[in-house]
Formats: C-alpha cells, structure tokens, sequence
C-alpha cells in the first residue's frame, strides 16, 4: 500500500510540474529573451519620435487601462498610469502586479503606476491638477519623449504604435494637437463666467463642485478659448507649462481653478496666449467620436454599427467606448492585431505569432517602425490637418 501511494505521488508530481511548464510556455515565459537586457533605445533627430502617455481611470477601471496599455504599448514611449482617489489601494496593486506581469514592460522599465493618486472632480480643477501633475512626472523620469498624449478608460487608438510613429516622423516636433476657438458661444455664460469650487482641492473625500452667487466678466489681460479636452502636446509647451520661465502658465492655471471644466480651457488659453507657441497649433484633437441629435454633454458609447466610419475618418484614437464592448474586440482582431492580453505587434516584435505564443515576447531592435495598411488614411488625414496648419487657416484666431 505505501510502495502504491509512493508511486501515486511521483506521477502526480510529475505530472504537475509538467502542467506548470506548459503554462509558463504558452505565457510567453519561455522566450529567449525573457532574462535578456533590452535593445538600446535611441531618441532624437533621425530616430522615430516617441510618446508620453498619461491614462486615467477611476474606481474600478484597473483592467480597462491595463487593457489600453497593451493596445497603446511600445518599448520606446514612457506610460503614466493613474486610478483616481476614489479607487481603492489593492486596485492600484493589482494594476501594478498585471503591468509587471509583461515581460517586455519589466524589462524596459517604462510604465508606472501612481501610488498616491490624485483627487479627480470631472468639473473641477483638479482634473487639470492631475494632468499637470503627470507632465512634470514624465518630464523628470523621462528626457526623450517628444509629446504627451492623455487617454482615458474609455478611449482606445484606431492605429499602432509604428504608424502613429511612422506619421508623426514627418512632422515638426514642436507642433501641438489641440482643438480650440476662442469662439465661446453657449460656452462663455454657463462654462466660463460662472465662478465654481472644486472642493476636492481641501477635502479627502470626493464632492461635487458649488458655484459662487455672482458671475464674472470675460477677462481684459488675455483671451479665453476652449475646446476638446484631449490634447497631443509637444513637450518643448509642456516644459513652458511645468517650468514657468513665462508668467502666462500661471496666471491662466490661478483663472482657470475657478471655471467649469478647465481642462477645455487651460492649455488653449495657454498656447494660443504665448507668441512663442501660438503658430504651432494644428487644430485637431485626432479623435473619432459620435454625438447623439441633439448632442448631450458626452459623446455617445461607440458600437460595432460605428466602426465603418471610425476606419474612414483617418483617426488616432476614438472614444467613448463601453468597458470590453465588442467593438473593442473589432479593433484588436482587423487594426492592431492584438491577441488577448497581449501588446499591439510592431516591427519590435520577433516572436513567433501563434495561439500559444506572443510574438512580442521576443524583441529585437525597438527603434525600427514598419507601418501597415491601416497608416494610409491616418496619413491622409494627417497631410491634410498639416496642408490647413500651413495656410494658417486654424492656428488661434
């Protein structure tokens, strides 16, 4: 009986270990390059630009952004990941604990998670805090990026990281993407006269903003301008921002503490203010996004029935998107072709492609782009936004 049970125990063991292999093979684990250091990464001119993402979530968004960080990967960008206060700490965790579980991201180093994260009151200013906040972090950890691109949960690209690469490879590194007016409409009674409190900025606890009884004027000392509160900045305005050798960041951020979302406001005032920044404009915000008629405060969720004419418009990101909606499914599987829980492939990627084998879990020199057949409309798109900002036809007026 006991020579039985030994016996038992062996195959069981075996068999075990055996399993435990097969895992660690069909994770990718077993890739030849798993303890190997990665390729240098080289910046500057004659290399492909790289990007500066700060992605926002809130309470219970852990694994959207995890997910649109594999969607948005490359070993060259820099990754901000931010779960606002109202999120709870082993949230936080668990994000960190699934970025460090992809080999490629441990071995360049180039995500982080916030551990104290910010307050975030969708009206108030410290929405424009955490931004602010995050450009100064990626500023500091990170000296090569070109531009800062901000995406929420709800976003997703329509393009790969090697043709958002490719593309912006032919343009002037210090041109902006920000889609402004200084046309204010409804927007100068309801969004810029009222005076708000954002009493997250004082509080612990999340509340909803209070306005004051009286309205201000329209200020005398600079012009206002609004527009879309997704921003593809150059980093040599970040820097004029963050730095401040101008006085202009700083008393535009004091204006807009007090006005209804800022984060449409701030960094148009701010640029479109600057004569040194003002012509590096391209009136754009390079997102997809639908309006219900009459349009409501957001756009409405993107569906399958959408995804014709997000491929049409030449986009780089769209949004808003349900958490694991199908047309998320759509885009991984026909545009990035990314597997679940993977990163979007690019021409760093040198493993083989298969069900049980990530083919980005092998690398080879990650300062090389090859751009697919989905680049052409980007492209497109991108000529002719660049053909307008040459006739000066959108910088701010």
């Amino acid at each position: 009986m006991r020579t039985d049970k030994k016996w038992l125990f062996t195959l069981f063991s075996g068999a075990f270990i055996t399993f435990l292999i097969f895992l660690s093979f069909i994770s990718g684990l077993t890739s030849s390059h798993y303890y190997a250091f990665p390729s240098a990464v080289h910046r500057g001119p004659g290399y492909p630009p790289a990007f500066a993402y700060y992605i926002t979530g809130g309470k219970g968004d852990g694994h959207r952004l995890f997910r649109l960080l594999l969607a948005v990967y490359h070993p060259r960008n820099r990754y901000l990941l931010h779960i606002s206060a109202e999120g709870a700490d082993d949230e936080r965790q668990r994000l960190g604990v699934l970025v460090r579980s992809v080999p490629v991201v441990r071995a360049f180093g180039n995500v982080d998670v916030i551990g104290k994260p910010d307050p975030n009151t969708a009206l108030g200013s410290t929405n424009i805090a955490g931004v602010l906040r995050a450009a100064a972090v990626l500023l500091k950890v990170d000296g090569g990026w070109d531009w800062f691109i901000t995406l929420s949960a709800s976003d997703y690209p329509l393009v790969t990281q090697d043709d958002l690469s490719h593309v912006f490879s032919s343009i002037r590194r210090d041109l902006n993407f920000i889609d402004h007016t200084s046309e204010l409409g409804w927007k100068e009674a309801d969004r810029i006269k009222p005076v708000i409190v954002d009493p997250s900025i004082y509080l612990a606890r999340r509340s909803k903003v209070f306005y004051a009884t009286q309205n201000r004027s329209i200020p005398e000392a600079f012009r206002v301008f609004t527009g879309s509160p997704w921003v593809v900045l150059s980093r040599s305005f970040l820097e004029f921002c963050i730095f401040g050798w101008d006085n202009l960041p700083r008393t535009l951020l004091m204006y807009s503490t007090n006005v209804v979302l800022p984060q449409e406001v701030y960094f148009h005032s701010v640029i479109c203010n600057s004569p040194q920044f003002k012509n590096t404009t391209v009136n754009t915000d390079l997102r997809f996004l639908s309006w219900d008629v009459p349009p409501k405060m957001e756009p409405h969720f993107l569906t399958p029935s959408d995804y014709r004419d997000m491929v049409k418009s030449g986009a780089a990101f769209a949004t808003r998107f349900e958490k694991d909606g199908p047309v998320l499914d759509m885009i991984d599987r026909e545009i990035l072709l990314r597997g679940r829980n993977r990163a979007t492939p690019g021409a760093w990627c040198r493993g083989q492609k298969s069900w049980f084998m990530d083919p980005c879990s092998e690398w080879g020199d990650v300062n090389v782009v090859k751009p697919g057949p989905w680049v052409i409309k980007f492209r497109e798109s991108m000529n002719q936004l660049l053909a307008d900002w040459n006739t000066k036809s959108n910088v701010c007026t």
